[in-house]
């Protein structure tokens, strides 16, 4: 499927006239020309990728899936690919992925994963842990976009070691420590444990109304497709002006359908992922 949205520069002529003066009457007119120029949105592709079927996964009395059975992929696949990358495996039950030091993602044996079926409403848990000095997220939403991140159209709770890796004091306010909004909402509480050891996160979904929650907390709200959704975007690296595309994509995240893929980020690091479940809401 393909999307083209174009944005071209226009002028505004403003003419006006001013009358003045008593029994005399003095036409002036004058003429100004304005030039405005907006962002252009480039085209894009979105792919259209094998996926699985939900009911082949197994639910328990509560109503809660279980996306990851501890011993295989089953489900998952690459973003904009039809296989796991090589540099995700499976340890201990856990997901992992092998980060090679770079704090950058990885190419053709990387990049970040999927669970290949995409979610609207919904509460998604997981548990996770990092590295020393490691950086990585939980995004949602996610539409595959043809030769873009994941990260270009889906919102990221974070995922960080926030005692050691730099971008714990980068943004503004904690806003990019482990579980905020990244680079939008800070956690609060931050309450995560240090590296090595595991935390609990959820993301709740529902009707454009998001709440993420660490280590049993609820630590950040907010809501999709609102003026106050696109201000933050606006004040964001993801703001219309520097980065058009993910601007167009975010402030619509979802799509028309509002409804995307869960997936896991390659950001060069190593990180856990494990007790991968979800609950489906009306």
């Amino acid at each position: 499927m393909k999307k083209s949205i174009l944005f071209i520069s226009y002028t505004v002529l403003i003419s006006y006239f001013l009358s003045c003066g008593g029994g005399n009457t003095t036409n002036k007119e004058t003429t100004e020309s304005e030039t405005t120029t907006v962002a252009v949105v480039p085209e894009y592709t979105l792919l259209d990728l094998p996926t699985v079927d939900l009911a082949s996964f197994p639910k328990d009395a509560d109503g809660w899936i279980t996306l990851f059975d501890g011993e295989t992929f089953n489900g998952w696949r690459g973003y904009n690919k039809t296989t796991v990358p090589t540099q995700w495996m499976i340890e201990d039950h856990s997901i992992k992925i092998n980060g090679t030091g770079s704090d950058e993602a990885q190419d053709d044996d990387g990049n970040d994963i999927i669970f290949a079926h995409k979610f609207k409403n919904f509460e998604f848990e997981f548990e996770w842990k990092v590295a020393k000095n490691s950086n990585s997220g939980v995004f949602f939403y996610i539409q595959e976009v043809e030769g873009q991140p994941a990260y270009i159209s889906a919102p990221k709770y974070q995922v960080l070691d926030n005692a050691n890796h730099p971008d714990a004091k980068s943004g503004k306010d904690g806003n990019r420590m482990s579980a905020s909004l990244y680079d939008m909402i800070p956690a609060k509480p931050q309450n995560a444990k240090p590296f090595g050891e595991w935390n609990k996160g959820k993301i709740h979904c529902f009707k454009g109304n998001i709440i993420h929650y660490q280590n049993d907390e609820p630590v950040v709200e907010y809501h999709l497709w609102t003026s106050q959704w696109k201000e933050m975007l606006d004040n964001s690296q993801f703001c219309k002006d520097k980065w058009p595309l993910a601007y167009e994509l975010l402030a619509n995240c979802g799509g028309n359908d509002q409804e995307g893929f869960i997936g896991f980020q390659d950001h060069g690091n190593d990180v856990w992922f494990r007790n991968i479940k979800i609950k489906l809401m009306d």
